[in-house]
């Protein structure tokens, strides 16, 4: 958090009958509120339509939370990417020989070869358990539906699937709800936040990891519009958090290994390469997980990270597609190198001619602007739900009624379809419903519900021409699109991966269909599953919006190159049309967190703005040579959760201020005050251990809370000494730099602080991560946001 004295007024309704707003004291709680600057139009926190909670009688809880996007939260800390060179630190580098360092780098080779293997076994253990629970599910279904279309009674066979579903959700539901919040959703937005810099809580934790797969698990098997692929980045993400420190905290075993990697440095690129994995697991595209951990995460990148995050992401799908060959009884059969294989699309019906990329550019557009209506309505809904939807009770229960409307709405959908088709003799399906159909044909709409999504998107992508008839398709898209929209952001461990793709593959067979039935000579080339892959990637890449690492997925996932040309050219049509009415999904969602994100540039406009606008001010310095009890009145101070202290030297007896001699942050003063290092005590006891750099690291990532430090009253009379502790070097800017100039040695160099100084090298400011984040472009040109303790 900024070291910095700020209040921040919300102006409420009140202000209109001249009450003083209610001001929430930020940072160091001075009394002085610094007057908020207009930029374009935004200068007040307005919440829109504030209204004063009313209190539940029942439980005191506000029925309602207000919710304002044009605030930044407090509550997110930035990761200290950049190294502390300390005396300890400097030491410790200087003892080690080469031969430790080559150690080092082998640790790494290992550390990401684990990671790609344990990522690729709980990828391998969700596709079975879904494969095997779903199997029961939908036999048992299938069987009842059978019994009582004959019998009559098909009410029952439709209460029977809704409880299933419901009975499955709800499990999944109560564990997010009630016991891990952040394994909801994908996790995609949070490990794009933590890979870019910011500190999301328990994001990494293990039980985060169990309750997601648990979680992932109930909810693909309870039939809910959505996919297991999006949450493997973020169970990759938190294995690779937890090999790489060589212990668990939650089970508090310390296996005594990779100590070295006990910082945010180290964690982060591992981080990344776990998210590689999890990506390459998923589709079974080693070189798009690189890709993915580039575009959409980590922003500090070198040629040997590329090369081990390579090399995870090829560990992973190999131990996927090796263990899936032994559970198939197809041992050595690498044929399932990811949880979605597209399969084969090799036959010349599937090639394409060069008048037809006109019409897939048309059908990105068409992609980028459902993509756009996809994400405007979840926006919404997410609003709503952040008001009103923010008890675990009310989570869970929507979840199940999700999960009830979504087979309901199947069943009736497959139960009004009059679609039927003949059963081939190698027929690819897997659970066949007859219901109304004649003898050896079968209802053609439960093919694509009464299915898993992956099965779904395969025989949209493979089925031949024939299979679907336009009505069924055009149907099907309406409803598991507005399905597909109510069901991200439930409180379910889900991905919108699968269900993207299944949208657009059905609008995108459709459009080959209509184009095959217009002329004679378009019925050879219009091939309604070549169409159905291109919706696919014109659909996923409206809501999500990425570009470079989806091509690549998606040519690696399909098994052809050819279709690269024509699947950059409809993501990046569907990324132009889309960005112009919304931001992708996930960006909206990190928006909607007031998580300090940072884009890959300043704002386009914000050239007049100098490091002295954009500074906090005052800072609280501490001396080199500084008292216990001023460190503990400081660290104590709840107003002032500050992170970071630049330390300061008087050079002369007269009243100048201070000059900068290094930085030290908060956690390493609380293993300080822990370890009791106090001039006078080193003093008398000549035996007592040096601190090292191991203690520090033992302390990571949780360091303890300073009210669990005691210091005696004769303590705080002690004098601490810094100068082997701080970091004496420091990244300074004059205070005229411009934003744009320190905004990008902050995202370049991954810093936590930035100190602000003058001609004389005098502390003026400190710019931290919230001080940039807070200026944005907005509808009315360069726009402020303000802080708050969301």
């Amino acid at each position: 958090m900024a070291n910095i004295t700020k209040k921040v007024s919300w102006s409420s309704r009140c202000d209109e009958f001249g009450a003083v707003g209610e001001e929430t004291p930020l940072l160091n709680g001075s009394d002085q509120a610094r007057p908020l600057r207009q930029i374009g139009r935004l200068s007040t926190v307005d919440l829109e339509e504030e209204i004063i909670a009313e209190e539940d009688s029942a439980s005191g809880r506000p029925k309602e939370i207000a919710h304002n996007e044009k605030l930044l939260s407090l509550k997110f800390e930035s990761l200290d990417y950049d190294n502390i060179e300390n005396q300890l630190f400097l030491e410790e580098e200087r003892r080690m020989s080469f031969l430790a360092f080559r150690c080092l780098e082998i640790s790494r080779w290992v550390i990401c070869g684990l990671i790609g293997f344990l990522t690729g076994l709980i990828a391998c253990f969700i596709d079975i358990v879904v494969e095997q629970l779903a199997g029961i599910k939908y036999k048992v279904i299938k069987e009842n539906i059978v019994r009582f279309t004959e019998a009559g009674g098909l009410s029952i066979s439709l209460i029977l699937w809704a409880v299933l579903n419901s009975s499955f959700v709800m499990l999944g539901a109560i564990m997010v709800a009630f016991f891990e919040p952040i394994a909801a959703g994908s996790g995609i937005p949070q490990i794009k936040c933590y890979l870019n810099g910011v500190k999301i809580p328990r994001v990494v934790r293990l039980k985060t990891l169990v309750i997601k797969v648990c979680g992932v698990i109930c909810s693909v098997v309870g039939g809910l519009a959505v996919g297991k692929e999006g949450p493997m980045i973020h169970s990759g993400a938190v294995v690779a958090a937890g090999v790489s420190q060589g212990r668990s905290t939650s089970l508090k075993r310390d296996f005594k290994i990779f100590e070295y990697f006990r910082r945010d440095t180290e964690k982060r690129d591992f981080v990344s390469a776990g998210a590689a994995a999890g990506v390459s697991a998923a589709f079974g595209a080693p070189v798009g997980g690189v890709l993915f951990s580039l575009e959409e995460g980590a922003s500090f990148w070198n040629q040997m990270l590329t090369w081990r995050i390579f090399f995870a992401s090829m560990i992973s799908t190999f131990t996927l597609n090796f263990f899936l060959s032994v559970y198939h009884n197809k041992t050595g059969d690498l044929s399932n190198p990811g949880l979605i294989n597209f399969g084969s699309f090799e036959s010349e019906a599937m090639g394409y001619n060069l008048y037809e990329i006109p019409l897939f550019m048309a059908m990105g557009a068409l992609g980028g602007l459902l993509g756009a209506l996809f994400n405007f309505l979840n926006y919404w809904l997410t609003i709503f739900r952040i008001r009103y939807v923010h008890r675990p009770c009310l989570q869970v229960m929507e979840a199940v009624l999700v999960a009830a409307v979504t087979a309901a709405v199947a069943f009736i959908m497959i139960y009004f379809s009059v679609d039927c088709q003949p059963l081939a003799p190698d027929h690819t399906e897997e659970y066949p419903l007859q219901l109304f159909c004649a003898d050896g044909e079968y209802n053609s709409m439960a093919t694509a519900f009464f299915n898993t999504p992956e099965r779904s998107v395969r025989s949209l992508f493979h089925n031949p021409r024939g299979t679907y008839n336009a009505l069924t398709l055009g149907l099907f898209t309406l409803t598991y699109f507005f399905l597909a929209c109510w069901t991200y952001g439930l409180s379910v461990s889900a991905g919108v991966f699968i269900p993207s793709l299944l949208i657009g593959a059905a609008w995108g067979r459709l459009c080959g269909i209509l184009l095959a039935s217009t002329t004679s000579t378009a019925s050879t080339w219009a091939d309604p599953g070549k169409y159905a892959l291109i919706g696919a990637a014109a659909q996923l890449g409206g809501i999500v919006r990425m570009t470079l690492s989806l091509t690549v997925i998606m040519m690696e996932a399909t098994g052809n190159v050819t279709y690269g040309l024509p699947i950059m050219l409809v993501l990046m049509t569907a990324k132009i049309v889309g960005d112009y009415f919304q931001e992708g999904l996930y960006d909206i969602h990190i928006k909607l967190q007031s998580v300090p994100f940072l884009h890959w540039e300043a704002p386009a406009t914000s050239h007049w703005l100098t490091a002295r606008e954009v500074m906090s001010s005052p800072v609280i310095c501490l001396n080199r040579i500084e008292k216990v009890g001023t460190i503990v009145d400081i660290l104590s101070n709840t107003s002032t959760n500050h992170n970071g202290f630049p330390v300061v030297v008087q050079v002369s007896v007269d009243d100048e201020p201070a000059k900068l001699c290094g930085l030290i942050l908060r956690s390493q003063l609380i293993v300080l005050l822990k370890h009791k290092v106090f001039v006078e005590l080193a003093r008398s006891r000549l035996t007592q251990r040096k601190l090292q750099l191991k203690d520090f690291r033992d302390a990571y990532p949780r360091f303890p809370p300073i009210q669990s430090i005691h210091v005696s009253q004769d303590e705080r009379e002690c004098m601490m000494d810094l100068t082997e502790f701080m970091n004496p070097t420091p990244y300074t800017v004059p205070l005229e730099t411009s934003l744009p100039r320190v905004f990008k040695l902050f995202r370049a160099l991954g810093l936590r602080h930035l100190v602000v100084v003058d001609d004389e090298n005098r502390v003026n400011g400190l710019v931290t991560r919230k001080d940039l984040a807070r200026y944005h472009l907005g509808k009315h040109g360069l726009e402020e946001l303000h802080l708050a303790q969301t």
